[in-house]
């Protein structure tokens, strides 16, 4: 079957997802309408293998079809991807956001030394396939070196967008009519420090709000526990268009392991943080990422972190079997069974379930604001899943009031006034209000422009 237009198909993080409309942009304008691009993911062997076979799947559904191969894998091990006969051209993850690139008289192999790029290229997206909610990459790369993880070599240093650019973006696709946005990075937190006036996230958020008073809706990709800004904790306590909902790096719950792991948060400064916020936020949500089965995790180690769950109140779990990346330290340390790594993640899997069932009833018969996805799906402001008994259009704002959990959702209803935007209309206008009232504080009164320093 011919393709008619560039196909990606994305692997892994929200960064991913971003920069796949970015690459749709270019391969448009480079004449590639009948490319099917494939952003790979390097996180674990699993995700490698996923994407190679969707390359072949890829390839015998659309012979006629270019095949180009770019993201974290094809970055780190570009000599697995060129050796397909599948694949016609490889990118590196730096080269995959210059236009040039994509141009057809460029090499059918480009990837350069990630490890020497010092800025992010910023790009104005101007929409998303999925029209529910919009990406943006505020930041790129990390300076840490965890001993499991190899997406550093794949993403190269730490390094952030300006908040001019960021501005940028963010009005444009209000304009667009996007009532929500996400802020993603590979190390959100540790945003700023590159920058002229080192910003720092917070700071950015804060700008970025009031310079966008229309944006109804901001929410963050994920947080380092230990790498929250005053400004960003002030921001959680007062400002209600930063979404209740906070995905945290956390990847186990004993200290012992988190050494090994090279974190730099202890299980106590987690809890100290979910405290924190709930006092703040008390409609807040967390997700976390956990690895099961990290090299030397004994039985009593796991029950730590699978405590700790409980004790944090986790709902979003995102959950994985320690996966042996070489060239990684961990890789050296004394393995843990594959069955016990699976055994372990099927039980905290088993605990995310039970969870988000606890969280769903807590919601049971309540009014909410949610945003609405395909197939009648729609999301609280703390990400928490809702399910409508009538069709919306995606991205718009709905009033609802849930009713009863059916075969483990939440299901809503919404409100009769709603049916014509008039609640979700009053809500946004309030968050607007609010938001032109901090822009109007956060105006500089003379002298210097407010933020010139931050590159706005």
């Amino acid at each position: 079957m011919a393709v008619s237009s560039p196909q990606l198909i994305t692997f892994g993080c929200r960064l991913n997802t971003y920069e796949s409309e970015v690459m749709r942009g270019h391969a448009q304008a480079a004449g590639l309408g009948d490319a099917i691009i494939v952003n790979t993911c390097a996180v674990t062997k699993e995700a490698e293998k996923q994407a190679r076979a969707a390359i072949r799947r890829a390839r015998r559904e659309n012979p006629q079809a270019r095949i180009i191969v770019t993201g974290c894998s094809a970055q780190i091990n570009p000599g697995q991807y060129t050796a397909m006969p599948e694949v016609d051209r490889v990118l590196g993850n730096d080269e995959k956001l210059k236009a040039e690139a994509w141009l057809p008289s460029q090499p059918e192999s480009i990837v350069n030394d990630i490890m020497a790029v010092k800025e992010t290229a910023h790009h104005l997206v101007q929409g998303f396939e999925d029209r529910s909610r919009a990406f943006i990459q505020v930041q790129n790369g990390c300076d840490h070196r965890c001993t499991f993880c190899i997406i550093p070599y794949g993403r190269g240093p730490s390094r952030s967008v300006p908040i001019g650019a960021i501005v940028d973006q963010v009005r444009a696709l209000v304009g667009a009519a996007y009532n929500e946005v996400v802020f993603t990075g590979v190390d959100v937190t540790s945003y700023g420090p590159d920058l002229p006036g080192q910003p720092s996230l917070g700071q950015m958020i804060r700008r970025v709000l009031a310079l966008v008073p229309d944006l109804p809706r901001l929410r963050l990709s994920s947080l380092d526990p230990v790498e929250i800004d005053d400004d960003l904790w002030r921001l959680i306590a007062e400002e209600p268009r930063l979404m209740p909902h906070f995905h945290l790096s956390l990847q186990a719950g004993d200290n012992m392991i988190l050494k090994r792991m090279k974190r730099r948060h202890s299980r106590e400064d987690v809890l100290n943080v979910c405290t924190r916020i709930r006092a703040y936020r008390p409609d807040v949500a967390f997700g976390a990422d956990i690895i099961a089965g990290f090299p030397t995790e004994s039985d009593a180690m796991f029950e730590n972190t699978y405590n700790l769950v409980k004790e944090a109140d986790l709902t979003f779990l995102h959950v994985f079997p320690y996966s042996e990346r070489e060239g990684t330290p961990a890789a050296r340390m004394p393995q843990v069974a594959p069955p016990i790594r699976k055994e372990r993640a099927a039980r905290l899997r088993a605990l995310g379930t039970k969870q988000m069932r606890k969280f769903q009833e807590r919601y049971c018969g309540r009014e909410l604001l949610v945003l609405a996805e395909r197939d009648g799906l729609a999301r609280a402001e703390n990400f928490l899943p809702v399910h409508l008994d009538q069709t919306a259009s995606e991205g718009r704002l709905i009033r609802v009031r849930t009713l009863d959990i059916q075969d483990s959702k939440l299901r809503a209803t919404a409100l009769m006034e709603d049916h014509y935007g008039i609640l979700a209309q009053e809500e946004q206008s309030r968050t607007g209000r609010a938001g032109r009232a901090r822009s109007q504080a956060d105006a500089p009164q003379g002298g210097t422009r407010a933020g010139a320093a931050y590159g706005i």
